[in-house]
């Protein structure tokens, strides 16, 4: 299923290079260890508690928007739902296409906003284009 949803937000990278987010990345990297290895993405992490140096500390209820300027993709995977809609407005402050994996068979608060379920092979997720 990661190896689906990394592989779809890859062919969502239309730029070259293509530059990506990953919002509250905790300790699973296999996403962002995925993308990081193709040559046309540039790639940051972040997270409130970084759990090593590669993880830039940022707060998206209260994101320096400097990190996010020139985004063209934000993606989290099973953000907790009281973030959700923090991340919503933060890929539409900077322009960028969104990408959700909640837990299986979580609902998701985004407010107002509405996110298009998708399938990609074995992953299942939440999209919000630009």
């Amino acid at each position: 299923m990661w190896e689906s949803f990394a592989e779809y937000i890859l062919t969502q990278s239309d730029k070259n290079p293509t530059r990506i987010a990953e919002i509250g990345v905790g300790k699973y990297s296999f996403v962002y260890d995925y993308l990081n290895a193709h040559e046309n993405i540039e790639i940051i992490k972040t997270d409130i508690s970084p759990a090593d140096s590669s993880v830039i500390k940022d707060d998206v209820t209260d994101p320096d928007l400097n990190l996010y300027k020139d985004l063209d993709i934000i993606y989290s995977v099973r953000p907790p739902g009281e973030l959700q809609p923090y991340i919503v407005n933060l890929a539409l402050k900077v322009n960028a296409k969104l990408i959700i994996k909640p837990l299986f068979n979580e609902d998701i608060n985004t407010k107002r906003v509405k996110l298009k379920l998708k399938n990609y092979k074995k992953a299942s997720f939440f999209e919000l284009g630009v």
